[in-house]
């Protein structure tokens, strides 16, 4: 958690939640992939849940529920209550968990409980003010925590879940699977511990064994960082961004309902049969939407000459030779950059040029998930930058249902993936209002959020 401002927020008890005792192991230990590795030294992954109560419920009831639950969930997730450690006897991180681990979650109240509808509707928010309802990872050079956890109250309004996990645990797809698996054992009372208390799709697959690495990428990866701006750097601390959020950033979230998905894909359609060069272009509903914000925020940066570049991460689960099931705990993501010529964007089949460039990144799949992998490391950390180009990322899914995400009461008035505002990504999650929208969710300076807001509104107008 940011150094909260004592007249918005006060932490009322910082407590350790350990999983439940029943039948939990002494000892876990989890290998790391190279597709964990490859996160090592990335901030964590925070997110925020906006829950909404009715007035004057009792939070004595609220919060016992969900610490129980919560308990009851790290049985299934023991990982998640342990560390990363790089010992010297080894060539790469360790992730493990030892009887008497605990997962940290601290207890807040906001003292400005008219601004829960504020935080949690779809107006401009100050990126800082998120920043205080999700809680510190310790991170050092030599452990770093694999996830911590706040719950922040808002009297007689609701509450706030905020969960900051470091990445080379988990991806998003994982992340949701905890985050699910604590909803469900909080609805339906949080008090059984046996292994069928929770739905097989729920259950955590620990299995490494069926992760093929014939490249051998770990070891690659692991040399790189242990050479990475020092000899034998074992390093657990975060290389990318970790500065204060600076105050004149702003949180906007857009919503993209499936009628307009669906005239965005006509309209892109029509320019694809009018144009040879555009006939292989994929028109899912991920590619729409990133394709449009791509070509919003381009005008918004006000570059004319040079390159854009689209990064987005794929789930590599089902893609594997094995494939893996969807409920595998860790990482199982490969990386695809979308390029464009800035003024092609900028020009009037700009969309269409945008959803062609993303379509042949996706399309580069069939020649191998890992194709390229071994350089993956080298270009996230090498800070290099270039003035002729301009680079922007993606992080959730529309894929990932993240409003399904019911603790027992209802399901959450917002969510929102916080660490947006140090990487720079936008965050893609299903509509809260369902129907089969998409909601898109970024931080700007003010002036550039209120270009983007305006080119994103009227652009949707005009199809």
């Amino acid at each position: 958690m940011a150094e909260a401002d004592p007249n918005l927020l006060k932490v009322t008890e910082v407590c350790r939640v350990a999983p439940e005792q029943q039948g939990t192991q002494e000892y876990f230990l989890l290998d790391l992939t190279f597709s964990d590795l490859f996160w090592l030294r990335f901030p964590p992954f925070q997110r925020i849940f906006f829950y909404e109560i009715p007035p004057f419920t009792d939070f004595d009831h609220i919060l016992p529920k969900l610490k129980a639950s919560l308990s009851t969930t790290l049985q299934h997730f023991l990982p998640l209550a342990g560390n990363l450690t790089w010992p010297q006897n080894s060539h790469k991180p360790i992730l493990s968990y030892v009887r008497g681990d605990t997962v940290s979650l601290t207890i807040a109240e906001s003292n400005q409980a008219d601004h829960f509808h504020h935080l949690s509707s779809n107006d401009f928010v100050e990126a800082k003010q998120y920043q205080m309802l999700v809680p510190h990872l310790p991170i050092s050079d030599e452990k770093a925590t694999a996830m911590a956890l706040q719950i922040t109250l808002f009297a007689n309004h609701g509450f706030s879940i905020g969960t900051s996990m470091h990445h080379a645990v988990l991806d998003g797809n994982t992340s949701t699977l905890f985050v699910k698996s604590w909803a469900y054992l909080c609805r339906h009372g949080g008090l059984i511990s046996t292994s069928n208390s929770l739905p097989d799709q729920l259950k955590p697959f620990y299995g490494r064994m069926v992760v093929e690495d014939h490249a051998r990428l770990a070891s690659i990866y692991s040399n790189q960082f242990l050479n990475m701006d020092r000899p034998n750097n074992r390093s657990l601390m975060t290389k990318v961004r970790t500065d204060p959020v600076s105050p004149d950033l702003i949180r906007g979230t857009f919503q993209v309902t499936r009628t307009k998905v669906e005239a965005l894909r006509q309209t892109v359609m029509a320019k694809k049969e009018q144009q040879e060069q555009y006939q292989s272009i994929h028109l899912s509903t991920f590619s729409l939407i990133c394709a449009y914000a791509w070509v919003c925020l381009v005008k918004v940066e006000e570059m004319k000459a040079g390159v854009s570049l689209m990064f987005f991460s794929v789930d590599c689960r089902s893609r594997l030779d094995p494939p893996l099931p969807a409920n595998y705990f860790g990482n199982c993501l490969t990386g695809r950059n979308a390029i464009a010529v800035t003024k092609e964007l900028l020009g009037e089949d700009g969309l269409v040029v945008a959803v062609s460039a993303i379509s042949e990144a996706i399309k580069s799949l069939d020649e191998g998930v890992l194709k390229g992998a071994e350089n993956r490391v080298s270009s996230l950390y090498s800070g290099v930058r270039s003035k002729d180009r301009t680079k922007f990322s993606v992080a959730g899914s529309h894929r990932f249902k993240i409003y399904d995400t019911d603790f027992g009461w209802g399901r959450p008035r917002k969510t929102d993936v916080v660490s947006i505002d140090r990487t720079g990504a936008i965050s893609l999650a299903d509509s809260k209002n369902g129907g089969g929208g998409v909601e898109i969710g970024l931080v700007l300076k003010k002036h550039h959020m209120d270009v983007f807001a305006s080119l994103f509104a009227k652009g949707l107008e005009s199809i």
